[in-house]
């Protein structure tokens, strides 16, 4: 029997929220520990797990994983998450792509002053209306698909409907203007793997909070300012 994949992030969205997604629609169960002393991070650095001394950090089949990226990819590959083919996989590479520039908009905003935050809030909006959303909005009207590539649901569905949901955190209304995104938020919600994590209880990590930002601060030193965009 294979062992649980296990998570090593802060108790909260961060980086580790897509993977957290992507397991969740495969239907994978995982364990998590929690980062919350600089001596757990320590451990995990002397320990070598980190191989470039970050985290996410993901134990599955026998391998330490890193790189946010080379995880997800790993988890779209083996859960059958990746197209069919190599065309279907540089879709879903571009508008994962995508997607992850939108949420990079939105990764940093809860260390962000609030003079700072509602500038980054407003911009998160614009970005969303009139760089991302009308992409997908547009590929969803030209096939008449239920799904971003190859009429199969993948990665890039996951993606889109996560970041779907971080932006109407900042705006409830930002899709009133995409019928196509709006329907396929009804759609992907409905599937059951989906519609079990976004139910309460489940592992999917709450909007991030003041608590949250100082384990963050704490853990990696992070004492600085940031600054929006």
């Amino acid at each position: 029997m294979s062992t649980k994949p296990k998570l090593y992030y802060f108790d909260g969205r961060g980086k580790m929220e897509s993977i957290r997604w992507l397991l969740a629609a495969a239907g994978v169960e995982f364990e998590e520990e929690f980062l919350e002393t600089r001596d757990q991070y320590e451990k995990l650095l002397q320990g070598g797990s980190l191989l470039f001394q970050q985290v996410p950090m993901v134990e599955i089949d026998g391998m330490k994983m890193v790189q946010t990226r080379a995880i997800l990819s790993y988890i779209a590959a083996k859960y059958n998450l990746y197209g069919k083919d190599l065309k279907e996989r540089a879709l879903i590479d571009m508008y994962v792509g995508g997607t992850d520039d939108l949420m990079g908009f939105i990764l940093m905003f809860p260390f962000l002053s609030a003079e700072d935050k509602e500038k980054q809030r407003a911009l998160i909006i614009q970005k969303a209306t009139s760089r991302y959303f009308p992409v997908y909005e547009q590929v969803l009207k030209d096939h008449g698909q239920d799904f971003l590539v190859g009429n199969n649901f993948s990665w890039a569905d996951v993606h889109l409907l996560e970041a779907i949901l971080m932006v109407e955190e900042k705006k409830s209304d930002v899709l009133s203007g995409f019928p196509q995104l709006q329907a396929f938020k009804a759609r992907i919600s409905s599937i059951p793997a989906i519609k079990k994590f976004l139910e309460p209880g489940s592992q999917r990590k709450p909007v991030p909070d003041d608590k949250y930002v100082e384990t963050v601060r704490r853990v990696l030193c992070m004492y600085y300012d940031v600054k929006a965009n």
